[in-house]
């Protein structure tokens, strides 16, 4: 054996057994570190001065122990895994309605439509007082929701209470699986422009947005451009993301490809079958809270130039997660990987801050580019070809979305009222009788300027201020009182939507909010302009 024979063999062997070492070290440190893990717990259960929840303290060090990775690691109990079926398969057993607490009673919130709570006549703003004979008084939303999902088939004895009824009624209806709309609206939205709304992509969303697309090619009007919406949409399953890229991409496509640190399980995702349509002048919707599919969708037609995109930077999600059972039919939700998209750019954002992504500025964010030679970037996101501002909602709007006043004042308002002729030209004209309702109901809030104010107050505790602080609790009190008329339109919108909502669903909200959609009107202005679209997909504007 030649010198270098012995040379290359010693080295092997020398890399083999650090190579073992070094997994031994690895191991030994894991058995170690879950023997002393597992003393803690013990101790503390045994020793400590207050009764302890084993499973509660267990649940808290879990949960610590992912969170210190990233966000989406997550662990899931036995009764988490329900919710889990919801986000990622678009399903669930149960009555079809979601529920809150709102004065202290488990309140409907929604109705699912066909589902067996609508077809029982339960409506929006009932109360569950009880559930097959017992009282839900002071009960978490949570425990009611556990209670009541169950499997198809098995019947269900309520009590709830309508608005401005003093006595409760009894409602017998069977469970069922119950299916959310994916494309709660399609249709025509302006003279042969077409367009989708996308919520999430569970089961079934390439089908259905195919079967609108095809639906609309069959009415009267030619389809000259199509929008689809993709605003608030936090993803789901990658395979309909893929087949969603494959309605306007044909076969043979790079969509995605996904890397982690095993390299055997690394995968490159292509489209497949035939397009639906490579042609057709396409916007795409997208905003800070499209993520994860939505980012894979917008960032593939942005990187095949097959259409153009518009509004807000996208959420920043490029991580693959898998489940994984650790028994008692409790799930890990484990990142394994990162999406890639054809461009080469990971769209995954690579700080975050209390969970949420943290913007990257460009300079720091590395290049790459579209099939037409335009620079796209990676990190934090898919940026959107066309960049739309939108002004925030008001604090008082929030205010009274978070404290429920427009959804109790709608409880009242609708409690006479058996329908409407239709979602799209309802108006709310009755904005004084709002305000009443406020006035009437001791309505107040306090602004961010207050609390800025009370903390100058205790940092300065200055006689000689306090005259001058005075004065600007003044202004700010004559705001206050101006704010209900200052954002009367944006309130008054917020209305109308609770109002429909309760008589054409989410599909009655989507359509109502389209023709006062400000970023729907410069899509359609895009699509109406050729010349245009084609210099955004060109790279000539930004």
């Amino acid at each position: 054996m030649t010198r270098s024979k012995i040379i290359a063999v010693a080295c092997i062997a020398v890399f083999g057994i650090s190579a073992t070492v070094v997994n031994n070290d690895k191991y030994f440190e894991m058995i170690k570190n879950i023997e002393i893990f597992t003393n803690v717990y013990k101790e503390l259960n045994t020793h400590y001065v207050d009764e302890i929840d084993p499973a509660q303290l267990m649940r808290t060090g879990i949960d610590a122990m992912v969170s210190s990775l990233d966000p989406y690691t997550n662990y899931y109990s036995e009764s988490q895994v329900q919710s889990y079926r919801i986000s990622s398969e678009g399903r669930y057993n149960g009555i079809g309605a979601v529920s809150k607490v709102v004065d202290g009673w488990v309140t409907i919130t929604r109705i699912i439509e066909d589902g067996p709570a609508h077809k029982a006549g339960i409506k929006v703003g009932d109360q569950i007082r009880a559930i097959n004979g017992d009282s839900t008084k002071d009960r978490t939303n949570e425990d009611v929701v556990q209670v009541v999902r169950g499997f198809p088939g098995s019947t269900l004895g309520l009590t709830v209470r309508s608005i401005g009824d003093s006595a409760d009624r009894k409602v017998d209806l069977d469970r069922s699986q119950v299916e959310l709309k994916n494309v709660p609206f399609s249709g025509y939205i302006d003279e042969g422009i077409g367009y989708v709304n996308l919520t999430t992509f569970t089961a079934n969303a390439s089908k259905n947005i195919a079967k609108s697309i095809k639906g609309m090619k069959k009415d009267d009007q030619e389809l000259k451009g199509l929008i689809l919406d993709l605003r608030n949409n936090g993803g789901g399953l990658l395979r309909e993301a893929v087949s969603i890229c494959n309605l306007f991409l044909p076969a043979g496509k790079e969509v995605v490809s996904t890397k982690g640190k095993v390299k055997d399980r690394d995968q490159v995702y292509k489209t497949q079958a035939q397009a639906l349509d490579v042609d057709v002048p396409l916007v795409v919707l997208i905003n800070k809270s499209s993520a994860s599919a939505s980012e894979i969708v917008s960032g593939v037609i942005q990187d095949y130039d097959r259409g153009v995109l518009m509004g807000q930077r996208s959420f920043g999600k490029g991580l693959v997660q898998n489940h994984r059972e650790v028994g008692y039919n409790s799930r890990i939700k484990v990142t394994t990987s990162k999406y890639y998209i054809p461009s080469g750019r990971c769209i995954q954002s690579v700080e975050y801050e209390n969970g949420e992504p943290k913007d990257i500025d460009d300079a720091e964010r590395a290049s790459f580019y579209t099939s037409n030679g335009r620079e796209v970037l990676d990190g934090g996101g898919v940026a959107p070809d066309i960049k739309l501002d939108l002004p925030e909602k008001s604090e008082l709007l929030k205010m009274l979305t978070k404290e429920d006043w427009i959804f109790k004042f709608v409880n009242q308002y609708t409690s006479n009222i058996d329908s409407l002729d239709n979602a799209k030209d309802y108006r709310f004209a009755d904005y004084n009788q709002f305000t009443q309702y406020l006035t009437e109901n001791d309505f107040s809030f306090t602004t961010q300027a207050e609390e800025e104010l009370e903390d100058l107050k205790e940092e300065l505790n200055s006689e000689q201020l306090m005259g001058e602080i005075a004065e600007i609790e003044k202004v700010i009190v004559t705001e206050k009182s101006d704010d209900l008329q200052e954002f009367k339109t944006e309130i008054n919108r917020a209305i109308e939507e609770e109002i429909v909502s309760r008589y054409f669903f989410e599909s009655g909200r989507t359509e109502l909010n389209l023709d006062q959609d400000s970023e729907i009107a410069e899509a359609i202005k895009v699509l109406k302009d050729k010349v245009a679209y084609d210099q955004v997909l060109a790279g000539a504007s930004k």
